[in-house]
């Protein structure tokens, strides 16, 4: 089951694969696409809980439910699966392209509401928006609607696609030093879909190159885009019950891409889990290529350690990959692709220093792999980008 880090060992944090979790059931009509990129929770009674996308004939998607089986070694190594959480019913999760979609589930325990919220993709008429539910048992599930953002610059953010959206589970200070709950999100500006990106990058070089013999991007080009595809933190301020969560201000950009296994946009993966050295964060990066006019994109997995009391303060950023597509990734509805979504802290083993990674493989089945964390934080081989935009 497990397979080597290869030259990703010398990476702190670097992931170590333990398996396949879950595959499709081909014979179920809500999996016959697929199922990829699961929330990850422990229950109220500590069992851990998958929530994977499940994606049926045409890209029509549903949240499963299933519960994590562990070997003796305290692996996991199978699922037991418990049915639907959440399908499309409502307006906003509807549309002509597929029929609808509730997709890419995260979960947090928000411990100020005491209560476990769900961040989805809702697949409307107007594309991809975030979408919230909650729940006290994980059984039954009570639809919050789509979130809200206050008026921003330099897009209106309820007017355009977003996704990867995951909860901070504590509270954290917004920008004016008041307690509110985050919400990590990327939402997609206009002029951001890939083949864009791509264009705009080999434009970039071809100017580098007439102008001054090089092929590095220049920081005014650079500047140009650096609200695209980028991780940005929204707040909700002193939120009194789940209701108040809907409403979102004070929106920063917590991040760009930067290397070149992220040049085409970064997002957000499984919720910030809090470690000594702050909150990590495993999020994913996309590079690719344009052949022939096609897009060959590749999804990795990176690691963010955001400062534990100003999480808009990057702490750590891994200059290289944790994860990259391997031989068991390039092969699925989408290959070449390694999408984290949940985290599991073993404590359960007595061993807080182990990390579970739940990700989705090729966008058609789920896999898991491990890290450690450091005994101490790694410094940076760069210093981080300027402090973060605020809109």
């Amino acid at each position: 089951m497990t397979a080597p880090f290869g030259r990703l060992e010398r990476e702190p944090f670097a992931l170590r694969r333990l398996g396949v979790i879950m595959q499709p059931d081909r014979s179920n009509p809500a999996e016959v696409e697929g199922v990829l990129n699961p929330a990850v929770t422990r229950g109220p009674d500590g069992q851990l809980y998958l929530f994977p996308r499940l994606v049926g004939a045409g890209n029509y998607s549903r949240i499963g439910k299933a519960r994590v089986l562990f070997d003796p070694a305290g692996n996991p190594c199978n699922v037991e699966r418990m049915g639907i959480a959440l399908e499309p019913e409502e307006p906003y999760e509807k549309n002509d392209e597929t029929g609808g979609g509730c997709e890419d589930p995260r979960i947090v325990y928000l411990e100020p509401l005491q209560a476990y919220v769900m961040t989805y993709t809702a697949y409307g008429p107007e594309g991809p928006r975030i979408a919230l539910a909650v729940s006290s048992d994980l059984d039954r599930w009570q639809r919050l609607g789509l979130v809200r953002f206050g008026e921003t610059a330099p897009v209106n953010f309820n007017n355009v696609y977003n996704k990867d959206a995951v909860l901070f589970p504590q509270m954290i200070p917004d920008p004016s030093g008041r307690a509110a709950v985050g919400l990590i999100h990327r939402p997609l500006f206009p002029g951001s879909q890939p083949h864009e990106v791509l264009q705009e990058l080999e434009e970039m070089r071809r100017q580098a190159r007439s102008e001054e013999g090089s092929e590095e991007e220049s920081s005014d080009s650079r500047r140009q885009r650096v609200h695209h595809e980028s991780i940005w933190i929204s707040y909700s301020q002193h939120p009194s019950s789940v209701d108040d969560l809907r409403l979102l201000h004070a929106h920063h950009r917590l991040m760009s891409p930067r290397y070149s296994w992220e040049r085409i946009k970064v997002g957000a993966g499984a919720p910030p889990l809090l470690t000594r050295h702050g909150w990590l964060l495993v999020y994913h990066g996309v590079s690719g290529i344009l052949d022939d006019e096609k897009k060959r994109l590749r999804y990795s997995a990176g690691a963010l350690v955001l400062d534990g009391q100003h999480p808009d303060v990057i702490r750590y950023r891994s200059r290289r990959p944790i994860l990259v597509p391997d031989m068991n990734e390039r092969d699925g509805i989408v290959p070449n692709v390694v999408f984290p979504s949940g985290l599991d802290q073993r404590t359960d083993l007595g061993d807080p220093d182990r990390v579970d990674v739940y990700y989705g493989m090729a966008d058609d089945r789920i896999g898991v792999a491990t890290l450690r964390i450091p005994a101490e934080l790694p410094e940076m081989e760069e210093q981080p980008e300027e402090r973060r935009d605020a809109a």
